[in-house]
């Protein structure tokens, strides 16, 4: 073989190789796209922005559904034309928090269970944005409207329906335009809007059936058209948490960290009468230390449930039990954690005698935390760490707290 010949195959083999090597990294590059289409639908975390005040659309009788693709609780996304094989489409703008919404709750989830063989497809939609929500404004719940927590609710009330998140940036609920949660939508077969506004004309729970709903959707699946007056009715409830108007949050947490910071000493026979409770509230009661590293992890926990309920019946109080002459320690603390309420460290160095105190169930380790009814009777006890969802569920579900009006 002359060294001719040996080139041009050595040309040849280098050229076959590039081809090769070109296609073997084009491939990637094709299944990477392909598996990211794939995977959008699989995939979803929420990523709730600020964003430029949108104008806000209203729909009228007649209207054609906007399309949607939103993620659900069940971790797929939804899309309009997912429905399209139901006679009526009834979309529900709700949330978490609101206590309207909450009231509304338990017939909604009546209605979907009365029509699941009347080819009615239900969709609740959750529109809030949660970084416009202040925890003042969870006083009626123990949850707020992130992605996370519609799985919670959705858990604990076991929905019959899809609930899907639309906060990030709103941008489908906006084509649909809902005044305040709960605000409810039917549509036809053709997806053209037959009725909007309130699920029925009274909030209290066992006053009325959903009978506003119940009776869009039974002249929508006979083809006939509500009255005009009735056909759009308004929605009562919590105003919409639009990403835009969060000026007012800003200022309200700013206001909370400037809110001044003390620590009081607190001897063990005041602590005796602290923990009686002669008070028409709930007191929430949490032994802590600075040198205790869940307490001071779980700690911001109470300061959030503080503001969340505090303008109701309720009271927290964290008592430290670092030594007496810690306190500057303790208020350092104190003050990078906004604890902007009633907060004492114990004028004693003797722990026995606060254990005393507590009771015979405290076995002396921290933290633990106590919720006391009026006249002294612990309603929830924790000994360790909180589950903090659990613990607002016991204060919001108390018979002096509650989550309706």
């Amino acid at each position: 073989m002359n060294s001719k010949f040996k080139l041009v195959l050595l040309f040849e083999a280098i050229l076959g190789a590039t081809l090769l090597l070109s296609q073997c990294t084009n491939t990637p590059k094709e299944t990477s796209e392909t598996t990211a289409e794939v995977t959008s639908d699989a995939v979803f975390v929420a990523n709730p922005i600020v964003v430029e005040e949108q104008p806000v659309g209203k729909l009228e009788i007649g209207d054609q559904a906007p399309p949607f693709k939103l993620p659900g609780i069940d971790d797929k996304f939804h899309r309009l034309e997912d429905y399209a094989d139901s006679d009526v489409l009834v979309i529900n703008f709700t949330c978490n928090h609101c206590p309207t919404a909450q009231a509304y709750e338990d017939r909604f989830i009546d209605v979907v269970e009365d029509y699941k063989d009347k080819n009615v497809s239900f969709v609740a939609i959750s529109s809030n944005s949660p970084i416009g929500i202040l925890p003042e404004e969870l006083g009626y719940t123990d949850l707020s409207d992130t992605f996370e927590e519609m799985k919670i609710r959705a858990k604990d009330k076991a929905y019959n329906f899809p609930y899907l998140y639309d906060g990030d940036t709103h941008e489908f609920s906006l084509a649909y335009g809902p005044t305040a949660t709960p605000h409810v939508f039917v549509f036809n077969k053709e997806r053209k809007l037959s009725y909007s506004g309130r699920i029925d004309a009274s909030e209290k729970p066992g006053t009325a059936n959903a009978e506003d709903l119940r009776k869009a959707i039974d002249m929508t699946l006979a083809g006939e058209s509500l009255p005009e007056a009735e056909a759009q009715t308004p929605a009562f409830g919590c105003s919409m948490k639009w990403a835009w108007k969060n000026e007012y949050t800003i200022k309200t947490n700013k206001a909370w960290k400037e809110k001044e910071v003390t620590i009081e000493k607190l001897a063990p026979d005041a602590l005796a009468g602290l923990l009686k409770n002669d008070t028409g509230e709930l007191l929430l009661v949490n032994f802590w230390a600075t040198w205790c590293g869940p307490c001071i992890i779980e700690y911001p926990e109470f300061v959030t449930i503080q503001r969340m309920y505090g303008e109701r019946d309720f009271q927290f109080v964290s008592i430290s039990m670092d030594n007496p002459d810690q306190s500057e320690k303790a208020l350092k603390y104190l003050k990078g954690k906004a604890s902007a309420l009633p907060n004492y460290i114990m004028d004693t160095d003797d722990k026995y005698k606060v254990i005393d105190v507590v009771g015979k169930e405290w076995d002396g380790s921290l933290p633990i935390t106590l919720l006391i009814e009026p006249g002294g009777n612990i309603a929830y006890r924790v000994s360790g760490t909180i589950d903090a969802n659990e613990l607002k569920r016991e204060i919001v579900d108390h018979p002096l707290i509650g989550r309706y009006y």
